[in-house]
Order: C-alpha cells, then sequence, then structure tokens
C-alpha cells in the first residue's frame, strides 16, 4: 500500500476517535513530518463548547512531543459535501511548522484525498517566525 494510501486510512481511523457529543462532527488530521515520522490527532470538545481542540492541533501537539519540528504533509479528514478544511486558527498552526514544500490533503472517507494545497494556497500571505526576524 502505498504511504498516501496509509496516511488517508490513519486519518480516517483519527477521525473516528473524535470526542464530539455537541457537534457530531468528526475530524482526524495525520502529519509526516520531514524525517518520515507519522503523528495524528482528532478533534475533541467539552461541555464549554466551542472550547474544544481541533484535529490539526491535536495531531501537531502529537508532533512536538514526538519531538518533530516540521510538517512534510499533513492529511486533514473530515465527512460533508464541502471540502473539510482546516480552521483559521489551524491554517496559522500548519504555518508555524511549514515551509513552501508543505503540502496539505483535504480528504475524505468515501474518496480519498479531495484536494492538495500548498501552504501558499492555504494561507496566502501568511505571517510566520521568519516575519519575526
Amino acid at each position: 500500500m502505498p504511504k498516501s494510501e496509509q496516511w488517508i486510512v490513519l486519518a480516517e481511523k483519527a477521525m473516528s476517535k473524535a470526542y464530539v457529543p455537541y457537534s457530531n462532527f468528526q475530524v482526524g488530521a495525520v502529519i509526516e513530518t520531514a524525517e518520515g515520522e507519522v503523528f495524528s490527532g482528532c478533534n475533541v470538545e467539552n461541555a464549554s463548547y466551542p472550547e474544544g481542540t481541533c484535529a490539526e492541533a491535536g495531531a501537531i501537539a502529537a508532533m512536538i512531543m514526538g519531538g518533530g519540528q516540521r510538517i512534510k504533509q499533513i492529511y486533514v479528514m473530515g465527512v460533508g459535501e464541502l471540502l473539510v478544511t482546516p480552521c483559521g486558527g489551524c491554517r496559522q498552526r500548519i504555518r508555524e511548522f511549514s515551509d513552501e514544500q508543505t503540502l496539505i490533503h483535504i480528504c475524505s472517507p468515501e474518496k480519498g484525498i479531495r484536494k492538495t494545497l500548498s501552504m501558499d494556497d492555504l494561507l496566502p500571505y501568511s505571517f510566520g517566525p521568519t516575519n519575526l526576524l
């Protein structure tokens, strides 16, 4: 099985673990680092809705805890007719650990990868760590 298919399977598994008693909107994310390590996350809601954690944020936190620093590519999976893209906050979080080669794959369980975007496509004219130098 090609790696991209493996990451799609992992994203669907992460999505299935989401804790979403309020929205019932499951999202899963899988990150592959520049070193080839893989980390996943799911969205987690709480009674103080909408103070939950996005799947992308969970995967990024797992990456940092695991010693990763750079996102090579991220797979974001959700169900719906429209693309389930990262929210604005997660776009900025992804940007923090990305470069111009980072790919963002928008996926669904039924169709696999529906669209692939570069970081510049996802968040044009972004503000990142280099702006602070």
